[in-house]
């Protein structure tokens, strides 16, 4: 008997599987059609189990082909003016659980990527009066967040601004689990909870420095 070399056994997709993806696509087209949003791009998608208020939409700016996945929340704090508070950029995505909340304003500009469970806040809860619960005191004044193009922000990161401009130049990368509360400048890579620089591209001398390394160059006399 000739022995015949065993077919590899073919995969199909779970058809099950298209169930959750269809009503992604009708969401997606149901939102985009119906929120009165300040804009909105083409090619959106956002996961049906993500929140946002209609109510809010109009703070809200959406760019093109942005990913939104399950189960992340855009919240706007309600405040008098009818100023966008929430601005995300052309190919971004937002990453599954995560949370942009904005009062003042969150700027997310082009192609940023943020893992899942990522929280981005510019302002936080009041907890001065001792006789309120927290939940009953009104929220802080907070800050503005700006992320430029093309950073990374990791799991379980988060990026809050008490006061002030926060702003993470282009191309920076936030640790997993990284608690960033101040600025770091354009090709930095952010690490720990507080958050610290743990090196930077010099576009000088084209390599990456230790942050060490860029201490002890700063700290020397000029010639």
């Amino acid at each position: 008997m000739v022995a015949t070399a065993s077919r590899p056994r073919a995969t199909f997709e779970d058809p099950l599987s298209l169930i959750p993806r269809a009503m992604t696509k009708l969401y997606s087209l149901w939102v985009s059609a119906t929120y009165p949003f300040a804009s909105v791009g083409g090619n959106l998608s956002i996961h049906y189990t993500a929140q946002m208020s209609r109510r809010m939409a109009s703070r809200i700016k959406l760019g093109d082909s942005l990913m939104i996945r399950k189960d992340a929340w855009l919240n706007v704090v309600r405040e008098a003016d009818d100023e966008p508070k929430i601005i995300i950029e052309d190919g971004c995505l937002i990453g599954a659980r995560s949370v942009i909340s904005a009062k003042n304003l969150i700027h997310i500009e082009r192609d940023v990527i943020l893992a899942t469970q990522v929280l981005i806040m510019d302002h936080n809860h009041a907890y001065d009066d001792i006789d309120l619960p927290i939940k009953a005191q009104v929220a802080t004044p907070g800050g503005t967040i700006r992320i430029e193009p093309g950073c990374w922000i990791g799991q379980g990161a988060a990026i809050v601004s008490n006061q002030g401009e926060l702003v993470l130049g282009r191309n920076c990368v936030v640790a997993a689990n990284a608690l960033v509360t101040r600025s770091y400048p354009a090709h930095s890579v952010i690490v720990g909870n507080p958050s610290r620089l743990a090196r930077q591209f010099d576009t000088v001398k084209r390599t990456w420095v230790g942050a060490a390394s860029r201490a002890a160059a700063a700290s020397e006399p000029l010639p």
